[in-house]
């Protein structure tokens, strides 16, 4: 039977996604300073982020106030056990540790947290230069006590890092026809219990 042309051009983004990750395999390294940020356990530092692991993802999250970077770590939380598996994984943002670990409840998310708080790391391991707060992502690689920074990509509405771009299109629905909510529940016209102290 004869591919039709959407199986033949998700055939071509398979081949060029195994190109990409050997590119990514052998891409060079840089040399970065030991940051140090905050946690609700008090300071740490990128070189104790490792933990146990030579390699460590650092997920650059906007905050609590971005309905974006809350959409891509929502997916990301299910496959927390599964890359603490193969390396470290650390979700960064501004946001003060105990906002951090509020909102973090709030959508039972499992990640590690720290906060940078918007200094010198934000500015100078931002995923697009210049840009500070970008949402994105950067593996780093130790090596003794160096700390190297791998490989970084960019998030934004359809990418490859959130499978919901790819499920709205499979529909028919483009990335820029559909803006993430933190939540999805309406209130009834009508409430049964008569609606008071009721919080949206």
């Amino acid at each position: 039977m004869e591919l039709t042309e959407i199986q033949k051009l998700e055939q071509e983004i398979f081949q060029l996604t195994v190109e990409l990750n050997e590119l990514r395999k052998n891409s060079s390294t840089v040399e970065v300073v030991n940051y140090e940020f905050q946690t609700e356990f008090g300071s740490t530092t990128l070189l104790d982020l490792f933990g146990e692991h030579d390699k460590l993802l650092a997920i650059h999250n906007m905050g609590q106030a971005c309905r974006y970077c809350t959409l891509w770590a929502d997916g990301f939380n299910g496959f927390v056990p599964h890359l603490e598996s193969a390396m470290s994984l650390v979700l960064l943002s501004k946001d003060p540790p105990e906002l951090q670990r509020t909102f973090a409840n709030s959508r039972s998310w499992r990640f590690k947290l720290a906060s940078h708080g918007g200094g010198p790391y934000m500015t100078e391991q931002s995923v697009m230069p210049e840009h500070g707060n970008m949402p994105g992502a950067v593996v780093y690689e130790r090596v003794g006590e160096k700390i190297l920074r791998k490989n970084t990509c960019i998030f934004g509405e359809g990418d490859i890092y959130c499978s919901m771009w790819n499920l709205l299109g499979l529909a028919g629905i483009a990335a820029t026809e559909w803006t993430p909510q933190y939540r999805y529940w309406q209130r009834p016209a009508e409430m049964e219990d008569g609606g008071e102290n009721l919080l949206d």
